[in-house]
Parts: structure tokens; C-alpha cells; sequence
């Protein structure tokens, strides 16, 4: 009788456990760079509002800064002409609220023209999108706040190192 070619169950067995190692050591690793990937875009969509707000400011210098992201974006193409609701300054993902795992919040404060604003962005879900959240004011500094924040930014969080 002739041997055989081919694999033993044995050999496949160590094969798909040498697989399943290396997947559950690299599936962590992806996640946390996942996490890391939004919090960067958070960031960088912080500093957009930062400069949206600051450039809604020196263009409608009667209303302030703008009341919510909302008047920061709009339906901007080729023909529309910019309006204090509809400034056109910012993305319409990032106007509506939600981007890369995070929920933006802009809002501003006081008499007309308005003279302060916040916002800040919180993980969609936690440990899962993001672990920390951000925020900023008028200052245009963007901080960590570590838990989720609601009531804007005081000013007393750690700026981003």
C-alpha cells in the first residue's frame, strides 16, 4: 500500500491554533489604533470649529460667533451665497453632528453679537470610539476632559499636550 500525500488533522489543528494566537494578540492592537485614529479626527474637527467660528465672527461681526454648528454649515455649492444661518465654513458630516465615532456640540453665549461660544465632542460609544473627550472655547486651546462633557468647556481642563 502507497503513503499519502497531504496534511493530518493533527498538523491543520496546530495550524489554526498558530492563527488564532496571532489574531488575538493583532485584534487588540487594531482596535486601540482605531481609538486613536478618532481621536485624532475629533481633534482636528475641534480646531476646524475653532477656525469656523472664528472666521463666522469676522464676517458677521453683528451676530458673534454662530449659535450651533448648524449656522457653521449648510447646503454650500458653486452658486450659494454664504448667510449668517448658512455660513458654509464648515463640512455637512461635521455640521450635523456626528463624525468618526464622535458627537459635536457648538454653541454660543451671550448678548448680540454673542462673545463666547463652546463646543466639545464625545465618543459616540465609549471605549469602543474614543476613550476621551474635547473641548474648547473662544481661546481657540483644545482640552482633554477625560468623561464626557455636556456644559461646555471652563476653561480648567488640561490643554492637548
Amino acid at each position: 500500500m502507497g503513503r499519502q500525500k497531504g496534511f493530518s488533522l493533527i498538523e491543520l489543528l496546530i495550524v489554526v491554533a498558530i492563527i488564532l494566537i496571532i489574531a488575538a494578540i493583532a485584534i487588540p492592537n487594531l482596535l486601540r489604533a482605531r481609538i486613536a485614529a478618532n481621536e485624532a479626527s475629533a481633534v482636528a474637527s475641534i480646531r476646524t470649529v475653532n477656525t469656523a467660528m472664528i472666521s463666522y465672527n469676522s464676517s458677521y461681526p453683528t451676530v458673534g460667533f454662530a449659535a450651533n454648528l448648524a449656522g457653521l454649515g449648510g447646503t454650500c455649492t458653486g452658486t450659494t451665497v454664504p448667510t449668517s444661518s448658512s455660513a458654509c465654513l464648515i463640512d455637512s458630516t461635521l455640521a450635523a453632528g456626528t463624525k468618526s465615532g464622535y458627537k459635536f456640540v457648538a454653541t454660543s453665549s451671550g448678548g448680540t453679537p454673542t462673545g463666547t461660544y463652546y463646543t466639545y465632542a464625545n465618543p459616540v460609544s465609549a471605549n469602543s470610539t474614543g476613550v476621551r473627550s474635547f473641548c474648547s472655547i473662544q481661546d481657540a486651546v483644545v482640552r482633554v476632559t477625560g468623561t464626557s462633557s455636556t456644559s461646555g468647556c471652563a476653561g480648567s481642563e488640561s490643554p492637548l499636550q
